[in-house]
């Protein structure tokens, strides 16, 4: 029953097998890390041609299509492109923190994958402190940020340092508060414990939750900078922002952390909020049936592809017919969904303007989020009684956003006023 779920955990115990008992601690470490630094490459390469291929659909175009079929192979090509460019330094600018910069807005983007728990026993290292690792981790990125701006020795770049580093401590207030919640509700900061206590229900399906998950997962986007939160590059004002002046695989380093980064907020949204691997009990042959139609309905695809593909997908729900949907495939739909919320929202809101931007988190977010530490207490202490502590605790987080949206409420246009010259 647990064969397809386990296959991967499976799969590094045969290996450790293996090797001595003296050795095992260490090549299970080796493991994690080195298949850690090989799917975090491959994860940035295609969430590059899902972006591209999402935002072309939305504006009505192809988007790749040269390289590969479906354009498939374009991150390669761009990969390749980036490593061959020419590195050029600015004169003036400091040549140690600028190489060091981008090194170090990668390092903590892949640290994060430590803690992600992909499947039921599919965690790299289960800390009894791992929210506390998230967030001490995911803060040093505005480090890496002021120092590539600064090291530039150029205006635009200093200017995108300086929002970037303001947008991230101000985000990373609310995105901290709306946790607090899971962790007085669980009682634990173990990632596996969170998703473990929202077997029987996910936590976005209580007011506190919905509320606690809407503002993990905006305040997370704006702390890696994605739109509608891109003050830190705004193309149109400080041409790139904190790397304007890189080129080459520097650059290509800050787009790589970026990415991840985009891509842990989905996921650790979906392990706090959204019951992290937990799903229905689907019998495998559903999502074989449905991967083998999407796979034989491909078009572009050459014709033998489509066949063996299909093929191998019946295959596949003929043999686990009779098992659930694995705990792996669940936590990356669920993530992948978020990503493409993501993708959503850069192709249909445009940049806010600073003072909208730091607004919303400082007047908005930091009481909500407040608000919500306490609805979650409301919603938990008269969890003898489910339905009248829901309503309970959706009251008071409705009267006070409602407060908060006419606290904030700016002045209404008034009719202009033309002075014309005598």
């Amino acid at each position: 029953m647990q064969e397809l779920d386990q296959v991967f955990v499976n799969a590094k115990g045969w290996l450790l097998s293996l090797f001595p008992i003296g050795l095992r601690p260490w090549v299970s470490i080796a493991v994690s890390v080195g298949v850690i630094a090989a799917i975090a490459p491959f994860i940035m390469m295609y969430l590059t041609w899902l972006e591209r291929k999402i935002i072309a659909r939305m504006q009505n175009r192809f988007g790749p299509t040269r390289v590969g079929v479906y354009g498939l192979l374009q991150p390669i090509s761009d990969g390749i492109k980036m490593l061959i460019k020419e590195d050029i330094v600015p004169r003036g600018a400091d040549p140690l923190l600028h190489i060091l910069a981008p090194i170090l807005s990668l390092a903590p983007a892949i640290l994060l994958f430590a803690v992600m728990p992909f499947g039921r026993n599919m965690i790299a290292a289960d800390l009894n402190v791992g929210l506390l690792y998230l967030f001490a981790i995911s803060s040093i990125s505005s480090y890496s940020i002021f120092m590539g701006g600064w090291a530039s020795r150029s205006k635009f770049s200093i200017l995108g340092a300086m929002r970037g580093v303001a947008q991230i401590i101000s985000y990373e207030v609310p995105g901290v508060l709306s946790v607090v919640a899971v962790i007085m509700i669980t009682g634990t900061l173990s990632m596996v414990g969170i998703v473990e206590a929202q077997a029987d229900q996910w936590f976005v399906f209580t007011p506190w939750g919905i509320v606690g998950c809407l503002m993990f997962f905006l305040s997370g986007v704006a702390e890696v900078n994605r739109t509608p939160f891109d003050m830190p590059e705004a193309e149109s004002e400080l041409v790139g922002g904190f790397h304007t002046e890189y080129s080459g695989m520097k650059f290509a380093l800050w787009y790589m952390a970026e990415f991840l980064e985009s891509f842990a907020i989905c996921a650790f949204t979906t392990t706090l909020f959204l019951g992290g691997w937990q799903g229905p009990a689907v019998p495998f042959w559903v999502l074989g049936l449905l991967l083998a139609v999407i796979v034989a309905t491909g078009t572009k695809l050459p014709a033998p592809i489509r066949s063996v593909g299909a093929a191998a997908m019946l295959g596949a729900a003929v043999l686990w017919r009779t098992q659930v949907i694995p705990s792996w495939a669940w936590f990356l739909a669920k993530t992948y969904a978020l990503v493409f919320v993501l993708v959503w929202l850069r192709g249909t809101f445009p940049r806010l303007r600073v003072d909208q931007l730091m607004g919303l988190a400082w007047k908005f977010f930091l009481p909500l989020g407040l608000v919500n530490i306490v609805a979650a207490g409301i919603w938990w202490s008269l969890r003898e009684t489910p339905w009248f502590g829901w309503i309970a605790s959706a009251v008071v987080l409705a009267l006070s956003a409602w407060a908060l949206v006419l606290a904030n409420k700016p002045e209404p246009l008034q009719p202009r006023t033309y002075i014309y010259a005598d």
